[in-house]
């Protein structure tokens, strides 16, 4: 049986069911990824990959607070493992300087 992990990220653009792909390996591996718009989002996928996929691991990055992985820790249950993707002060810095550059943080209407 392969280990099935879900790694979640979020974007303001991101149409979760046209943004997703899984890699897998023969045997021991499978890794779903979702590109998500809203945390409300991100909920519902992981529930729905726990149920479905037999996700045992969760993998967020970094935009998720502490909050959002509070709320889909507790809608996934203790056994599923929850994990957020952080790096270092520098490297914190190159990344919200790249994905303000992209406009990530603008404001939609």
């Amino acid at each position: 049986m392969a280990f099935n992990v879900l790694f979640l990220a979020h974007a303001p653009d991101a149409e979760a069911e046209k943004h997703r792909c899984v890699i897998e390996t023969p045997k021991y591996y499978k890794l779903f990824a979702v590109v998500v718009r809203e945390q409300e989002e991100a909920i519902e996928i992981c529930k729905k990959y726990v149920k479905e996929q037999g996700i045992q691991s969760i993998l967020l990055c970094p935009g998720f607070t502490h909050k959002d992985i509070a709320e889909i820790s507790e809608a996934v249950g203790e056994n599923v493992g929850v994990f957020v993707a952080r790096g270092d002060g520098p490297s914190n810095r190159a990344s919200m300087e790249a994905m303000k550059k992209e406009g990530f943080f603008q404001k939609r209407e």
